[in-house]
């Protein structure tokens, strides 16, 4: 009987189109004390509901009494292409829709059908305390890199994980083994080394933290590191060899918004309240509200903006929120010494090229 559950399951998932889905036993987490130490070392940053309920988030069977099994699903979300056709850099998964709200109601769907053979469950796309990575390499969907991000060899590092803790005995699958031996490419690529060591991140550093979960100043020290990235970063997931096996996903939710990133930098800055919802409606953007957002746009600015872009950071500058009008004075500062010091370069050159050869030097002698 459990194997004909899971035999409708895996076929169920597969139409609501998933692209893998596999089992594990829902026993505790096996990095508990790592991710204990992790928190007392402070790593979280200002994520503090990763500290609450740390029992539930590694044990299923406190979230659902009597839980046997969990059920971890993969969604894959590659696009195919570059990772960034503007000025700018956002994370894929942020391209378009919440991923949320795609993958919930699927969710919900094999809840129901589970639920006709009696079992009992909690489902959670990252919206509960769980840890899906761990469960995901025990139930051989993938393994966690030295990024800490999940790896699938037939999708790479382009896929959402989602979870259904239940009460029914299905058959587990055999754990994923670790197939990153000696590559480091992912912590080589880390902009601000935010991968202190293999598998251990000090989310602090991490720009997808800074731009995202962080909801205050950008510290100084990262400024700089965050380059063009205004929400998330890739960096460690497209250095990654994995994703040569990468296949691009069908599903149309994740293809470019093309309201967004036919935008200019600085077009981000005109955008009030009203403006800012209506442009990211639907995405996962709009979950850090405008003030975040523009703060990490004038960032973005400030390390790539020209002459061109002054007039929109200094409007920013006024703005009411500290965020911005902090992040937009920084950027100022930054412009303008960029184009001082490019303009004193050319002024030196255009010098240099000026002065008369030497009596016996010939143009092209060194």
């Amino acid at each position: 009987m459990s194997s004909e559950i899971k035999a409708q399951l895996l076929a169920e998932a597969k139409r609501l189109g998933f692209a893998d889905c596999r089992v594990a036993r829902a026993e505790p987490a096996a990095h508990r004390e790592v991710f204990e130490q992790w928190l007392a070392e402070g790593k979280h940053g200002d994520m503090a509901w990763l500290a609450r309920n740390v029992e539930r988030r590694t044990d299923p069977r406190v979230v659902v009494p009597g839980a046997q099994a969990v059920i971890v699903l993969a969604m894959n979300y590659f696009q195919g292409g570059p990772s960034h056709r503007t000025s700018y850099r956002i994370a894929r998964y942020a391209w378009n829709d919440d991923y949320h709200d795609l993958i919930e109601p699927k969710l919900y769907e094999l809840d129901a059908m589970l639920k006709t053979h009696g079992g009992v469950q909690r489902q959670y796309v990252d919206t509960g305390p769980m840890l899906e990575r761990d469960f995901a390499g025990e139930s051989g969907l993938g393994w966690n890199g030295k990024s800490t991000m999940q790896i699938h060899r037939d999708f790479g590092t382009w896929f959402f994980l989602a979870t259904i803790i239940t009460t029914l005995p299905l058959e587990p699958d055999t754990p994923a083994k670790d197939l990153c031996g000696k590559c480091t490419r992912c912590m080589a690529a880390c902009p601000t080394g935010a991968i202190t060591a293999p598998h251990r991140l000090d989310a602090r550093k991490c720009i997808s933290y800074l731009t995202i979960e962080h909801k205050g100043s950008i510290p100084l020290e990262y400024r700089q590191l965050m380059g063009d990235r205004i929400y998330g970063c890739d960096d460690c997931l497209v250095a990654c060899p994995w994703n040569r096996f990468a296949k691009v996903s069908h599903e149309a939710t994740f293809q470019a918004r093309e309201s967004v990133f036919q935008m200019e930098l600085r077009d981000f800055l005109t955008l009030d309240d009203e403006g800012f919802r209506t442009l990211f409606r639907k995405s996962p953007i709009k979950r850090i509200k405008r003030p975040a957002f523009l703060r990490n746009v004038c960032v973005a600015l400030g390390n790539v903006g020209t002459l061109d872009d002054l007039p929109a950071l200094e409007i920013a500058a006024q703005d009411p929120h500290p965020l911005i009008s902090e992040h937009a004075e920084w950027a100022l500062k930054e412009v303008r010494e960029r184009v001082a010091l490019s303009d004193e370069r050319s002024q030196q050159c255009q010098a240099f090229q000026m002065v008369p050869l030497g009596f016996n030097q010939r143009p092209n002698e060194h």
